[in-house]
């Protein structure tokens, strides 16, 4: 008899604390601790949330195309940022989420793969964000929506900020997956001392992201949201854990958001870990929210504009 949903969820949960979180948060911020990292993420993604069959997947210019079977529409696109660090997973690491958004949307995705630290530093990361979005509009698809976890999270909401700024059109929506939000990792650490992430420390977490920020600027306008000077910022969903530190960024980034006047829908979900919609093997909710995501992400898709 498979255990219940609640008790798969806590033993899942239980199981990464136990294992995951003591390498972690041993795991050296260097060449060589990156190196394991990436492996050791892998190989874990791949277990915990293997792609969906009879998906398709193809090169891109710096990404890949990503098409679930069903998906036969072109005339829109979901551009996706992973997360990790800033330093760690691609969009192969990642095909288990980009698969299931394009199954849930109903459209393809890129996933772009950006320069990753320690040997690309801020903004190298943002600035291949940024061409990512140009290259989809030179291709002529003019309704993009933006879904993206952790460090994908703020990359996708740099994104839309910077477009703002230029008075140049956004993407039409965001799905943000346990989003980044403050660099410092001081609200992280705050959540932390209420109850440990199951997955990695604050400071672990805040080592890795240093290896992008390094000589950065942590104030900067790119790297700390406060959105004064934003208006017409995309309807933006937030999906968090109740359990990871970054709920904790998931809950200002979405009150900021909603003091500039942004459309934005927060789910905590109670018991559940880190970009828990990746751990489909393991997690019942995480299809579920992951369904809910891409209904939002449709729902917020401009009508198609025939030509008279």
């Amino acid at each position: 008899m498979r255990p219940q949903n609640g008790l798969r969820t806590g033993l899942a949960a239980a199981l990464t604390s136990a294992f995951v979180r003591p390498i972690a948060n041993a795991i050296p911020a260097n060449r060589v601790g990156v190196a394991f990292s990436r492996a050791f993420i892998a190989s874990s993604l791949w277990l915990a949330s293997p792609p969906l069959k009879g998906s398709r997947v193809e090169p891109g210019i710096r990404g890949e195309w990503v098409r679930a079977p069903e998906v036969t529409e072109d005339n829109a696109v979901v551009l996706y940022l992973h997360g990790s660090g800033y330093a760690l997973c691609s969009p192969r690491t990642h095909r288990g989420l980009t698969t299931r958004v394009s199954a849930g949307t109903g459209l393809p995705v890129f996933a772009c793969e950006y320069r990753l630290a320690p040997g690309h530093r801020f903004p190298s990361a943002a600035d291949d964000v940024r061409a990512a979005y140009d290259r989809l509009l030179g291709q002529g698809y003019r309704r993009i929506l933006v879904a993206g976890d952790s460090a994908g999270g703020h990359l996708a909401v740099d994104l839309a900020a910077q477009l703002i700024r230029e008075r140049k059109d956004p993407p039409a929506a965001l799905a943000l997956f346990s989003p980044l939000f403050d660099l410092t990792f001081s609200l992280a650490a705050q959540r932390e001392r209420m109850s440990p992430d199951p997955m990695i420390s604050a400071a672990a977490a805040a080592r890795l992201v240093g290896l992008y920020t390094v000589d950065a600027d942590l104030a900067s306008t790119r790297l700390r949201f406060a959105f004064d000077d934003i208006k017409g910022f995309p309807p933006t969903i937030i999906q968090a854990g109740g359990l990871e530190m970054l709920a904790a960024d998931a809950i200002e980034l979405a009150r900021a958001l909603r003091r500039a006047g942004a459309d934005c829908e927060l789910e905590v979900v109670p018991g559940q870990m880190h970009v828990f919609q990746a751990l489909t093997r393991f997690i019942p909710e995480a299809a579920p929210a992951m369904e809910r995501a891409c209904r939002f992400l449709t729902g917020n898709l401009p009508a198609i504009v025939r030509a008279a």
